[in-house]
């Protein structure tokens, strides 16, 4: 791995490239030139106008030639200063020659010649000596604690290779200076699969293993492009390529770096196989700014993987902007938690009278330019990213805190609120204790609060599952299983559940007077409901015949168009009102 120069030893092509961004925040040297020539010209001044008895009338007044040499003296030194402070070991070594090269000359216009109106001088730049000699050592400290701290927020702590923020400040300085370049979204294959069998530690030693290869490539040169790698996340890296003539340079470029990881890797005795897929976008042709760069290469990667074909190398084109917005979509989520601007509607649910049974919290989220976004759009993504527990949580408090403040307004024993809650919130360890803080919080008692889960959860990870919702029954709360009949549980798994209500998807409403079949299929859903002791609502209910045909069959709630379509938070606390 890469560590740290010795002096003398030459640097890598990483370090220089690092150095370089780094550099280009001092002071230019255009100042350092101007600053010498200051220095020369007062101090060429001072030897001028120390010996002059002559005088000069100003203001009235008259003042002797020599008075100015103590002026330009001072001027002198704190041009000298500033060399010192602004341009490091060559500044103090160009003070040091300035000054040494002076000290003579005044020492023997002292002594020789007997000026000692030259002895205010002397002492000046002996002091001056001191203090630069004091500021040099007191920069070199604050530079060394500088570089460690550059090195740190550079430096990946794995791998040692550059971080993401060091890829970010290399792309964006590429693209102020107008420099083409290529940006290569590098994600290793299976690479779950190694922590899941052989545990983090291997899995970090395959990092390793492979970031060492890399940066091997990346510095040695071979490839005949510049080139900076970096790790960015996880088993995610990005490369950058530079001087290169051609597209086929570029892709030359990276088939080393797929060749490296031909030869196996040996972790605890064990050998292992490592591939990976490679999607990459090219300044300014696909994109002129960073965001879009990285969204495009990344794109290409993850149409690399979902082909899972031989060749694992794919250039960003425009029939990949689906998977583009698809993350474009995961970054408004994110922007969305970050700044806590989620927000929810209410769905009324009613009983077959009309009645106001409750409302069910529903996710809703806005762009920058205030456009909803579509739940049929981001929830999908969401939990494809990981991020929909996340959103359930913000929902849940702020819906809870609303109703909460719904109920001390005109207080109502039989109303609802009903949350989604995903298998990923659920599986959290700390899931149920955030469930409590939040009732506690907002005030709303726990047998007014409804949870809703997909049916899937009973399939995937069933104790866990049950575990959580008896402690959730504890405390008093409801249980749906929401989209009943579209998952694959079995009914063992349903009779284990202490559910009170099922929730009938709204595919099946829709097709339910299609034909007879349909409508007894809902029938049949509706009766192992009732076998099972748990009402039953049906979703999507848009049509007067609809309706019908579920008060026929015994249905016991509804949600839906028909009566009632996700509302504001104003428009739910009126219905709210008027129905207590």
């Amino acid at each position: 791995m890469r560590e740290k120069n010795a002096p003398g030893k030459k640097k890598s092509i990483i370090e220089r490239t690092l150095d370089s961004l780094s550099d280009r925040n001092k002071a230019p040297m255009a100042a350092y030139v101007v600053l010498a020539v200051l220095y020369i010209v007062c101090s060429a001044i001072v030897t001028l106008t120390a010996d002059n008895g002559n005088a000069l009338k100003i203001g009235g007044g008259t003042v002797a030639v020599y008075a100015f040499a103590g002026v330009f003296s001072a001027l002198s030194n704190i041009f000298i200063i500033f060399i010192v402070l602004f341009y490091g070991k060559l500044g103090f070594r160009t003070a040091m020659v300035f000054l040494c090269v002076q000290l003579p000359m005044i020492i023997s216009g002292i002594f020789i010649r007997g000026n000692y109106a030259s002895l205010p001088g002397l002492v000046t730049d002996i002091f001056t000596i001191i203090a630069i000699i004091m500021l040099y050592k007191n920069n070199e400290r604050v530079d060394r604690y500088q570089r460690k701290l550059r090195d740190q927020a550079v430096n990946d702590m794995l791998t040692n290779l550059p971080n993401r923020f060091a890829c970010s400040e290399l792309i964006n300085d590429l693209i102020k200076h107008g420099e083409k370049f290529t940006v290569v979204s590098i994600d290793i294959n299976n690479f779950k699969s190694i922590n899941d069998t052989m545990g983090f530690k291997a899995g970090n030693s395959v990092l390793i293993e492979i970031a060492s290869r890399w940066e091997t490539i990346a510095d040695s040169g071979l490839s005949s492009t510049l080139d900076f790698i970096t790790r960015v996340a996880g088993d995610e890296f990005a490369l950058i390529i530079r001087n290169y003539r051609s597209e086929d340079d570029v892709v030359k470029t990276i088939r080393q770096y797929e060749a490296a990881l031909g030869n196996r890797v040996t972790v605890d005795d064990c050998d292992i196989y490592i591939t990976a897929s490679f999607g990459y976008a090219e300044f300014p042709t696909d994109a002129d700014n960073f965001d879009s760069l990285f969204s495009y290469s990344n794109a290409a990667m993850a149409e690399v993987k979902r082909q899972n074909s031989s060749d694992h190398i794919l250039r960003f084109s425009s029939e990949l902007l689906k998977a583009g917005r698809t993350l474009e979509i995961e970054h408004k989520i994110r922007t969305a938690l970050d700044e806590d601007t989620i927000y929810f509607q209410l769905q009324p649910q009613f009983d077959l009278s009309h009645k106001l049974r409750g409302f069910e919290a529903l996710a809703r989220i806005k762009d920058s330019e205030g456009n909803n976004i579509s739940p049929g759009e981001f929830i999908p993504i969401a939990e494809k990213v990981g991020l929909v527990d996340k959103i359930d949580g913000a929902v849940f408090r702020k819906s809870a805190e609303f109703f909460g403040e719904l109920l001390r307004k005109s207080p109502s024993s039989d109303v609802t609120l009903s949350v989604n809650v995903s298998v990923r919130h659920l599986m959290k360890n700390d899931f149920v204790e955030e469930i409590r803080s939040i009732v506690e919080n907002s005030g709303v008692p726990a047998s007014q609060l409804e949870i809703e889960i997909t049916e899937s959860i009973m399939i995937d990870s069933a104790d866990k599952a049950l575990q959580c919702i008896k402690e959730l029954k504890n405390m008093g709360m409801k249980i749906a299983i929401d989209d009943f009949g579209t998952g694959y549980s079995s009914l063992s798994y349903l009779n284990k559940f202490p559910a009170n209500l099922l929730k009938i998807d709204k595919s099946f409403i829709d097709k339910m007077n299609a034909s007879d079949s349909s409508k007894k299929y809902v029938a049949a859903i509706i009766s192992i409901g009732h076998i099972m002791n748990f009402d039953v609502i049906s979703e999507g209910v848009e049509k007067e015949e609809q309706l019908e045909t579920l008060r026929e069959i015994g249905c016991d709630y509804i949600q839906g168009y028909i009566w009632g379509r996700p509302l504001p938070t104003e428009d739910a606390e009126a219905l709210y009102l008027n129905a207590v």
